[in-house]
């Protein structure tokens, strides 16, 4: 009954776009996994990793959807809820790695016996089990979230003060994350996993079911997000967005709405950064950077803001002109990435999704005004 009602909740585009996400997380590691490497269909372990990353980047970029495109909040700290499922799972893979660090140590990682800790510390206990490490993955960023959400929206503090606030708010943790004393490896991070549920991070069938394990969470994100934006919970949310004092006036709680969707969004950030971290190796204190918060705003931006698939794709287009320019003309990237949002805000307000739709209504206008 869940399902159903939340696969009714979506339009006939969205039903399509998570089946082509889906049908992406199926079958690049199938090609990868059972296709010979001298076969043109054949899918690199590179490849596969590089599809992978872009699909948490994906999720994330879903997520400030939600909570600018939905409700107006324009966050510039959706990388802390990133980095901190990141660090989450970080923690759960320190623990798997045991007694074959570096130093031997079957308790203690490395970087604690390097920094010459006696015991583990307190908040370390428990994540040498999945079970533990997984809610924990959820629970974390939430209770950020709610907490800064609390305070923030019942105080009224709205437009750029919010974004202000919430990009201090990860560059608080960003410098906090950075000390050795707080037990998460300092500046250094976090990295040399080996294994997650018992299977090697390195073996291309774990990459496989990464990659899957992405395009799965994306999917579902999506699929909740659908069913949220398109319920009356949803309308009423865009209401709040468009006219937050009118909403106010007629006695409709905006706080309440406000606070759910910036802690259900959160709640993905951190799935997104914990799936992205065993496939990158690594996690340190540069996650928390507030230009990585930028960076996904500008995802949101170029695909096109309030309308779920158009985040998603706005996040392959980046980041796919990322790779491509920092390997071909790395001194140009940054250069580019800023021509690129000036471009946006300036000719496509609604993205690429928002331009598609424009041709689109041109086309059946034309049409229609055509003599028979």
């Amino acid at each position: 009954m869940i399902t159903r009602f939340l696969w009714q909740g979506m339009d006939r585009n969205l039903r399509l776009f998570v089946l082509l996400v889906l049908a992406i997380g199926i079958v690049l590691p199938l090609l990868n996994l059972l296709m010979p490497p001298t076969s043109a269909l054949y899918v690199p372990a590179w490849a596969l990793q590089l599809i992978g990353k872009y699909l948490c980047f994906a999720s994330l970029a879903l997520a400030v959807d939600l909570v600018w495109g939905y409700c107006g909040i324009l966050t510039l700290g959706h990388a802390a809820f990133f980095a901190l499922g990141g660090y989450c799972m970080g923690m759960y893979l320190m623990r798997q790695i045991g007694s074959r660090g570096v130093y031997g140590n079957p308790i203690l990682p490395d970087f604690m016996v390097f920094l010459n800790y006696k015991e583990l510390p307190w908040f370390w206990h428990g994540f040498d089990h999945f079970w533990f490490a997984a809610p924990m993955i959820v629970i974390v960023p939430s209770l950020l979230a709610l907490a800064l959400g609390w305070f923030a929206f019942r105080s009224r503090v709205t437009g750029v003060y919010l974004s202000i606030i919430t990009q201090a708010m990860t560059f608080a943790l960003l410098l906090a994350f950075f000390r050795n004393d707080m037990g998460l490896g300092g500046n250094n991070g976090m990295t040399d996993f080996k294994d997650i549920l018992g299977f090697s991070v390195q073996a291309d069938g774990t990459r496989a079911v990464l990659c899957f394990a992405s395009a799965l969470a994306l999917a579902i994100f999506l699929v909740i997000a659908g069913a949220v934006v398109g319920s009356r919970f949803g309308k009423a949310l865009t209401a709040v967005r468009d006219a937050e004092s009118r909403m106010r006036f007629l006695g409709y709680r905006v706080e309440g709405y406000k606070l759910f969707v910036f802690v259900l969004s959160a709640a993905m950030a951190g799935v997104a950064g914990a799936l992205y971290v065993p496939q990158v190796g690594i996690i340190n204190p540069s996650e928390f950077s507030p230009g990585n918060s930028i960076e996904a705003v500008l995802w949101v931006a170029v695909g096109g803001r309030g309308t779920l698939i158009g985040p998603v794709i706005g996040a392959f287009i980046v980041n796919f002109g990322k790779t491509w320019l920092t390997g071909a003309l790395p001194e140009v990237w940054l250069f580019a990435l800023g021509a690129m949002f000036i471009a946006v805000t300036l000719f496509l307000p609604k993205g690429v999704v928002g331009l598609w739709s424009q041709i689109r209504t041109r086309g059946a206008t034309r049409k229609a005004r055509a003599p028979a």
